[in-house]
């Protein structure tokens, strides 16, 4: 008997809530809250889509709301995309949000500046979502910054396959193909009037001369990078900016990420490559950031003045057999070397700042590296490292040891430290027997000073400034070593003034914090 009751009284709760409408909702009475007011989605190029934004709407109320409309305002015309929980489109409608519930709608966009009848250089894209209509109508405004760009990018062949590049032949005689183009004799000059986007390998022919003109910005798309070939040059030639954040007439080399979360973010493209044989390669007032490596040279010369690289998921400047003069340059921020020198070659470095601060996980490589050899899988190559010469220089980071020198003997290994900074810690005397770490050698370590705080201004952000009356590097490099001026374009003492700082920058006074 009491089986027939429970079973009645099931019964009885089957049909009771079978009455009872579970999902009745209350209309949108224009009560609704947001997270933002206007949803900024950033700068996008033309004709790239941007990164996913969010906004999340609420109901603080104690019943379900019914929204009877929730559209783009220029419908299904506009070039805004939406995604409301889960679901995609332009226009909704009967949108319910749960009493103290939420909601979340995703907003990106792609917008083609070439569609405006002006074509201007930056276009602000606008467009609002409504929620509801009449008195209850709510909006929430949306902003994109869209900028056109000079876009340069392989051919499309009709079978679908993408134009290559061929580098050679690898260990088994197999072609090395990468995806990439060479650039025409009318794009071999990049100027500053609109922003160029690369895909794929973009490269310099064989005799020609890329120029990048002061205040270019060249941006890469994932897996891009440029290629100098043999006999070819290319010449960024950035001037001193007025303004040192704007950096108006510095050449910039990045991603083709705008969005301020991609400002820093490493490997967003691969790198610029000159390769053996290119010649009268020259950086000046030029900034390489967020690269996989920032130059990759073999075998060829470069001249690099007042030149930054940032943000390489390797290395930020890696030579093979190459030739460098460099001055008020500065390299940070590399998973592994900053500066990689192998099999040998010829450098001279005047007041430069190596740095390496990654914190983007374990690093097992000093900020510099100096090496007369490379091993292959089936090989070790050597040749001449014919001089190293580091002149008031800065070499320091966030581990303990950060240069390392290897030494193959079946060649000349020649390198010399003069008025430098260095970072170099061995408390338990394992390198005290390596002629090459013997600091007290003078032909090897000039006037050198070891493990001092350099006091950086702000390693997070790239700033390599010293600080004024606190710095281990302030006073102790060599007069006339380099150039007149630093990296931010003061002047550098000269006899018979105090002696100039180590590294880049002369000295400053940090703000109060």
């Amino acid at each position: 008997m009491r089986y027939l009751y429970g079973l009645a009284i099931l019964c009885c709760l089957v049909l009771w809530s079978s009455c009872r409408n579970d999902f009745e909702t209350v209309a949108s009475t224009g009560n609704l809250e947001f997270s933002k007011d206007t949803v900024y989605l950033d700068t996008v190029f033309s004709n790239i889509g941007s990164s996913t934004y969010n906004l999340k709407v609420y109901n603080r109320s104690d019943e379900d709301i019914n929204i009877p409309t929730l559209r783009l305002a220029q419908g299904e015309a506009s070039n805004y995309r939406l995604n409301v929980d889960g679901m995609p489109g332009k226009v909704f409608e009967n949108v319910q949000v749960l009493a103290k519930d939420s909601i979340f709608i995703f907003i990106e966009t792609t917008f083609n500046v070439n569609s405006l009848p002006t074509n201007p250089k930056e276009f602000l894209y606008t467009d609002q979502l409504l929620f509801d209509s009449g008195g209850n109508e709510q909006k929430v405004e949306l902003v994109t910054l869209v900028k056109d760009a000079i876009f340069l990018f392989p051919e499309r062949y009709a079978d679908g396959t993408t134009e290559t590049l061929n580098l050679g032949t690898d260990e088994d005689g197999e072609d090395i193909l990468v995806k990439g183009f060479l650039l025409e004799d009318d794009e071999l000059t990049f100027t500053n009037q609109k922003p160029y986007v690369i895909y794929g390998y973009a490269a310099v022919p064989n005799n020609k001369t890329l120029t990048v003109e002061a205040g270019a910005r060249v941006h890469f798309h994932d897996g891009s990078g440029i290629i100098v070939a043999e006999n070819a040059s290319i010449k960024s030639l950035g001037l001193p900016s007025l303004d040192r954040e704007a950096m108006e007439n510095e050449v910039i080399f990045e991603g083709d990420r705008l969005e301020p979360g991609f400002a820093d973010v490493p490997g967003q493209w691969l790198t610029i490559w000159l390769t053996s044989g290119s010649v009268d390669n020259e950086f000046n007032y030029t900034t390489i950031k967020n690269s996989t490596v920032g130059i990759l040279m073999e075998d060829c010369p470069v001249i690099l003045k007042n030149v930054q690289i940032y943000n390489s998921t390797n290395v930020g400047l890696l030579s093979r057999t190459g030739s460098i003069d460099a001055e008020n340059m500065v390299i940070n921020n590399s998973g592994q070397s900053s500066l990689a020198i192998q099999l040998g070659g010829s450098y001279e470095f005047r007041h430069c700042t190596f740095a390496n601060y990654w914190t983007n996980g374990f690093r097992s490589f000093p900020a510099v590296s100096l090496d007369n050899s490379l091993e292959t899988a089936d090989q070790i190559f050597v040749a001449d490292l014919i001089k190293a010469d580091f002149k008031n220089c800065i070499i320091y980071g966030n581990e303990r040891r950060e240069f390392s020198l290897f030494q193959n003997t079946e060649a000349a290994f020649n390198f010399n430290f003069e008025n430098c900074l260095l970072r170099f810690e061995d408390p338990t005397g394992e390198f005290g027997d390596d002629p090459l770490y013997d600091f007290g050698n003078s032909t090897l370590y000039t006037s050198t000073v070891f493990n001092a705080d350099p006091v950086f201004q702000n390693t997070e952000l790239n700033n390599f400034n010293i600080e004024k009356n606190n710095s281990a590097a302030e006073e102790i490099g060599k007069i006339g070593v380099g150039p007149s001026k630093d990296l931010n374009g003061r002047d550098r003492p000269s006899p018979p003034s105090t002696n100039p700082d180590t590294g880049a920058y002369e000295s400053i006074e940090f703000p109060a914090e």
